[in-house]
């Protein structure tokens, strides 16, 4: 579809540098409107600048307050910032939890900060297709460091590594059982560890499993995972976070590590698109009568189902 003059003036607007302009553009990626896939057309020239920082981890383990002190430093650089706080939201309502932005609320006044938090509906617990269209604004808009935060569970920590450039991975030493059932699967995506808290006991000892077993993984790229022991509700250690941020991003810089990575993120975002589309086709021609006959007959038992698959991808393709 055509976008109307309005949403066309929102896009050049946002890409002026309107904050109004940009929190209705987010607004219509979340209400799924149809506009989207044009407004997005619109702003993708202007995106592939903006450095991504996944921070995942347990419930508890302070990210948010992390997240608000990694502010704090990378403005001291005058960098523009983006924060996008996922919430697992309920299935029922899926709306976000607004305590991540509570958290974040002395950065709300800072032009150069823009703060969202969203829900998870729609994406089986992994990162919904709005977080990254919202990425995608955000890097149109000019924003410098993508600051994602997400609770480390299931397919989110799939998701995370697709869309971020570094993964930030924060564990508390009292996490107990939690940490221990997916240290494993966190070694595999962390590209930073961070023990926060870490003034509790259990601190070191968690230190040296980490080390431990980032010792024993096999690294393609040969980047050594830093463990950072931090406690960011007084600021400490963060300071050693941002440089070790900055040092993978150069990292992967030097290699062209980063620009493999922007490229599979543009091909599985193809793949994606591509998917559903095709998808979203075949779902309104099995509405069609001839097609809904032959899902009636199998309903009934008159046809097997394979014959009937057999009989409907004939017709679709």
């Amino acid at each position: 579809m055509q976008l109307s003059s309005r949403e066309i003036e929102l896009v050049e607007r946002m890409l002026k540098g309107d904050r109004v302009a940009l929190s209705r553009l987010i607004t219509l990626v979340e209400s799924r409107h149809p506009s989207v896939p044009e407004v997005l057309k619109k702003v993708n020239p202007k995106t592939g600048n903006a450095y991504i920082i996944g921070v995942t981890g347990p419930p508890g383990a302070g990210k948010s307050t992390l997240v608000n002190e990694l502010l704090s430093f990378f403005r001291k650089k005058n960098k523009k910032l983006g924060v996008i706080a996922v919430d697992p939201s309920s299935p029922f309502t899926g709306g976000a939890v607004l305590g991540d932005r509570i958290r974040m609320q002395s950065h709300t006044l800072d032009e150069n900060i823009f703060i969202r938090s969203l829900g998870s509906r729609g994406s089986h617990g992994g990162l919904s297709r709005a977080t990254k269209e919202i990425i995608k604004l955000y890097d149109a808009f000019g924003i410098e460091y993508i600051f994602i935060e997400t609770v480390g569970v299931g397919q989110t920590e799939l998701d995370i590594i697709r869309v971020a450039d570094t993964v930030v991975v924060v564990l508390v030493p009292e996490a107990g059982d939690i940490i221990q059932t997916m240290k494993a699967g966190l070694t595999e995506i962390a590209d930073i560890f961070i023990i926060n808290k870490a003034d509790r006991e259990g601190a070191d000892r968690l230190s040296r499993e980490l080390k431990f077993m980032i010792s024993l993984k096999t690294s393609e790229d040969n980047w050594e995972t830093p463990v950072i022991l931090t406690s960011a509700h007084e600021g400490r250690g963060i300071e050693r976070v941002v440089e070790e941020i900055e040092r993978h991003k150069t990292f992967q810089t030097e290699k062209s590590l980063l620009k493999e990575k922007r490229e599979k993120k543009r091909e599985e975002e193809f793949s994606q698109i591509l998917s559903e589309t095709i998808e979203q086709r075949i779902s309104e021609k099995l509405k069609g009568e001839e097609i809904r006959r032959i899902v009636d007959m199998v309903r009934k038992g008159e046809l097997d189902p394979y014959e009937g698959v057999q009989l409907v991808a004939s017709k679709l393709f």
